[in-house]
């Protein structure tokens, strides 16, 4: 009964972490390009106080579930704890390149203003635009390989 609790809260929270990165890329990220530095500033700035204080509770907090599902798998030999193993490295994947790529990008665009915008912006922009592809399309492997596990794990527990 632990793994469950334990599998269904982990799953729950790296839905969440991976929707925002999806929908973010889905909808927005995609036309990032047609925007002018003005918007791009703006829909930026706006993105980065929605996001910034609850990501940065929700994804540790995936990834300490992640964990703990990894640690309470009974057979650590099976294909299951393999994929909870794989789900883990590539959410942290996606937790570094937040952290060493994006949230850096983040706060140069936090101080830029129409009058202040760097005459590279556009460079900055597809950089920001490139890893966020990168880390939702990692976050996705991870969701995938983390509902492997879920469905190859041990029934009676």
């Amino acid at each position: 009964m632990k793994l469950r609790v334990v599998e269904f809260i982990a799953v729950f929270l790296l839905l969440l972490v991976t929707g925002v990165f999806w929908g973010t890329w889905f909808s927005l990220s995609r036309s990032m390009e047609v925007f002018s530095a003005d918007e791009f500033i703006h829909i930026g700035k706006t993105i980065i106080a929605n996001l910034a204080v609850p990501m940065r509770i929700i994804m540790p907090a995936c990834i300490l579930f992640m964990l703990l599902t990894s640690l309470f798998y009974p057979d650590k030999r099976s294909g299951g704890f393999f994929f909870s193993i794989a789900a883990l490295v590539l959410i942290i994947a996606a937790l570094l390149i937040t952290l060493l790529i994006e949230v850096p990008i983040d706060n140069q665009i936090k101080v830029w203003s129409t009058g202040t915008v760097p005459d590279d912006w556009a460079l900055i922009r597809d950089r920001w635009e490139f890893f966020h592809a990168l880390r939702t399309f990692i976050s996705l492997a991870s969701f995938g390989c983390f509902i492997v596990t879920i469905m190859a794990s041990p029934k009676n527990n």
